[in-house]
């Protein structure tokens, strides 16, 4: 090759060079090609609209505007800064435990487990009443463990706000705007609507399927024992039966979920477990984050399933009602002795005459699935707990419900009945006090609230009501951490204050399904008792607050049945195993 004379791969490497160079070149030269086209327009613009003139005036109108938002972010965030400081200043009359430190405030002092409850409980010994806590260095939360600081908090007007959106949200999707995520007029009109769904004479036909559904549990039970398994994971069992009852009541469905896996059942129970797991991951709160996960994926999945489902069924019942018209189908419904949720929601008026949409039908049964199987089911697992510990109180229940039952046969619950088991009462009663299913609610103050003592929480807080600081405040019962039924004794001089004991809220938020789940507590531990001796597991309990109160490794129990042949879950056990 001779010298000075390029090859062909070197001129070809110079041209490539070039072109990348004119490439970059190009690049830097858009955002003035950009402004130069904004100029242009903006010039074209006002030329046709015979503002010619302002054409010099064209880079000082921009920065004109560019001061303007400026001034206006400087002046949102030092009024942001002066409000911040006030309220800082207001709320200095609150004692409030040592920070973690100054940016994450008191965050990550309480986790989900048996020593964050032991802290909590250091709180209430330590304060009493009422302290603040920082979640962040930004957001102050006043914390309310007595009795007599939650009234006014409850009964000042304008505080019925939604509970704390950062948790609830996560379950918008799935439950939609049903009486525990709506507010305001769309709330106060669901809850009018809603009311007669929960009346005695509704409740009154759902205790037979109570019945029904806790005897499948109990032939299951025994199948077990006599193969060997005598320790039983008591959440699994109950929650499955609750949500047994639950779909029976709500939409007149069987789906034999107790003895056979069901998709609809599996997707409730997966949508439970997902929202508990993304509150305890603060990474997954943005929803657009949390998409893209696959928790995320699967949460979206098991959505869809839940409303195809819900909605399949009103379509049908919506067929029904437009065939047989209102009178009929009403009709129908007396025979049967038993109206569903789904039925009472379609024939739902408000005072205008307006009926609820399908959407709205659809989120208040989904919300009705969500809140009422999983609190019930801790209900009846920790009252059984309980009485495992204390076998005087469980013979003490078991002696009251044989008497009340008699020989009577097949051996069943009846409506009657719920009112003359005093004893068990007491000690659903104290299991909902010592283990409450949920640990808090929280409320958004739209108005200074003036506490007992005088001093003010400022508007635009939040209060988070702990019900477990109530329930273990020692200035509101005495030894709280003791199991004793006798608290409730309606003959003790003691007057309980009907703001100590809120294991179902208080208010006008307060559940709404209150009856229906002390109902079904009722039956389920009366035939529990009735049938099987409940002992507890060697292994220390570890408490696990999550959206309800679990155990963190499963609340395992000793069960022995009672030999009573006459029973009906005999007989259910004898013809599966046939």
């Amino acid at each position: 090759m001779r010298m000075g004379v390029r090859s062909r791969g070197e001129r070809h490497n110079e041209m490539q060079k070039y072109e990348e160079t004119e490439h970059r070149r190009a690049q830097r030269g858009r955002p003035k090609e950009k402004l130069e086209r904004m100029l242009t327009g903006f010039i074209w613009l006002s030329h046709h609209l015979g503002l010619a003139g302002l054409k010099s005036w064209i880079p000082s109108i921009l920065l004109l505007v560019f001061l303007v938002l400026s001034t206006w972010i400087l002046i949102y965030g030092l009024t942001c800064v002066q409000r911040y400081r006030i309220n800082c200043k207001r709320l200095r009359c609150f004692p409030q435990p040592p920070l973690k430190n100054w940016l994450l405030g008191h965050l990550g002092l309480i986790q989900n487990s048996e020593e964050g409850l032991l802290y909590k409980q250091s709180l209430v010994y330590s304060f009493r009443d009422v302290c603040c806590w920082w979640v962040g260095a930004w957001c102050p939360v006043i914390r309310i463990f007595h009795p007599n600081y939650i009234k006014p908090v409850l009964l000042a007007s304008g505080t019925v706000i939604p509970k704390d959106k950062l948790f609830y949200n996560f379950l918008e999707p799935w439950l939609g705007e049903g009486l525990l995520l709506s507010e305001g007029e769309k709330w106060r009109r669901h809850r009018h609507m809603l009311t007669p769904a929960f009346h005695f004479d509704i409740l009154k036909p759902y205790v037979k399927i109570f019945n029904q559904s806790v005897d499948i549990m109990h032939a299951k039970w025994r199948r077990l024992c006599a193969e060997g398994t005598n320790y039983l994971e008591m959440f699994e069992h109950i929650s499955l039966m609750t949500l047994d009852s639950l779909q029976k009541c709500i939409f007149s469905y069987n789906s034999n979920c107790q003895e056979k896996p069901s998709a609809y059942i599996s997707a409730i129970l997966e949508l439970s477990s997902l929202v508990a797991k993304r509150h305890n991951n603060p990474l997954l709160y943005w929803d657009t984050l949390y998409n893209l996960t696959s928790q995320g994926r699967r949460f979206s999945r098991a959505c869809h399933l839940v409303h195809d489902f819900s909605n399949a069924v009103i379509q049908e019942r919506r067929h029904i009602l437009a065939q047989q018209g209102t009178e009929a189908f009403l009709g129908n419904k007396r025979k049967s002795k038993t109206i569903d949720f789904i039925d009472i929601l379609l024939l739902a008026k408000d005072e205008d005459g307006k009926a609820l949409s399908d959407k709205d039908i659809q989120a208040e049964a989904d919300t009705f699935m969500f809140a009422g199987h999983d609190t019930t089911a801790s209900g009846i697992s920790w009252a059984l707990y309980n009485l495992a510990q204390h076998q005087e109180y469980q013979d003490r229940c078991r002696q009251e419900i044989k008497e009340l039952l008699g020989d009577r046969q097949p051996e069943e619950i009846e409506w009657d009945d719920l009112v003359q088991m005093p004893f068990l009462t007491m000690c659903i009663k104290e299991s909902l006090r010592l283990h409450s299913p949920v640990s808090m609610v929280s409320r958004y103050c739209t108005k200074d609230i003036q506490l007992p003592d005088g001093r003010i929480i400022p508007k635009g807080n939040i209060c988070l009501i702990s019900i477990f600081g109530i329930h273990h405040n020692p200035a509101v019962w005495p030894k709280p951490e003791v199991y004793d039924p006798h608290r409730f004794d309606t003959n003790n001089p003691e007057k309980i204050s009907p703001l100590a004991f809120i294991p179902f809220s208080v208010g006008s938020r307060n559940c709404i399904g209150q009856n229906f789940a002390l109902s079904e507590l009722k039956v389920v531990l009366a035939l529990t008792l009735l049938r099987f001796r409940v002992l507890p597991d060697k292994h220390p309990v570890r408490r696990k607050p999550e959206i309800i109160l679990r155990e963190e490794n499963g609340l395992r129990l000793k069960v022995e049945p009672l030999l009573d042949l006459s029973s009906p879950d005999m007989h259910l056990s004898e013809t599966s195993q046939e």
